[in-house]
């Protein structure tokens, strides 16, 4: 009489280690696509990478820098395999944004956005960054993540940013004249929180610096 009770138990085993498998695995579906190009050709994407339009990349709001995936547009059949190096769309009711050179092999240009299927294809083999330090021995730290000449790209990263870390902030500075906006994370005491949390947004594909802390004025 055990038995059905221990084949019961088994495939309740089996049904959440593939629930959990699904949770780390993003599942294939449909998506709202966009596009950007020649006004971005050039800068640097949240990632750290410059924006090449006519490469086959793309912006994400959540998934890990270095991700892969498949885009399909239904319409004709046409497919490309982008690489995840920045953040967007922050328009509502879009989901992903594709490069110029992207978009066009699927036939998306004309359309402004379309719907197309995602397949999640893996990660790269290394997207790790990193970690870089121009800091003094003594605190407190932080840590800059990324530094733009828009100031509406580095608010768009701070927002992201935001939603798994605390402190975010951006620091204006003026070099040789120009403007930049820095997206920067926490004021540490020590070190060792500094370094812990850099290490993280490096596993996570940003370029990061820890630095000293200055007050934001």
């Amino acid at each position: 009489m055990k038995k059905p009770v221990v084949l019961i138990v088994v495939v309740m085993l089996l049904q959440a280690c593939a629930s959990s498998r699904q949770e780390v695995r993003p599942e294939d579906r449909y998506m709202v696509a966009s596009w950007y190009g020649k006004k971005f050709h050039g800068r640097l994407t949240a990632s750290g990478e410059r924006y090449n339009m006519y490469a086959h990349t793309a912006a994400h709001k959540t998934l890990p820098f270095g991700t892969r995936l498949k885009v399909t547009n239904p319409e004709n059949g046409r497919s490309v395999v982008v690489k995840i190096n920045d953040r967007g769309p922050f328009i509502r009711g879009r989901d992903i944004d594709l490069s110029y050179g992207a978009a066009k092999k699927i036939g998306l240009i004309g359309r402004g956005t379309a719907r197309v299927r995602v397949e999640y294809l893996g990660m790269e083999a290394s997207p790790a960054r990193r970690v870089k330090y121009v800091a003094s021995s003594k605190g407190p730290f932080t840590i800059q993540v990324a530094s733009f000449r828009d100031f509406g790209n580095a608010d768009s990263l701070k927002s992201e940013l935001s939603r798994a870390y605390r402190g975010v902030y951006i620091q204006e500075i003026a070099i040789k004249g120009r403007r930049y906006f820095r997206v920067m994370i926490g004021k540490f005491s020590d070190r060792g929180s500094a370094e812990r949390a850099a290490a993280r947004l490096a596993r996570e594909g940003y370029n990061v610096l820890v630095t000293t802390y200055r007050e934001v004025l």
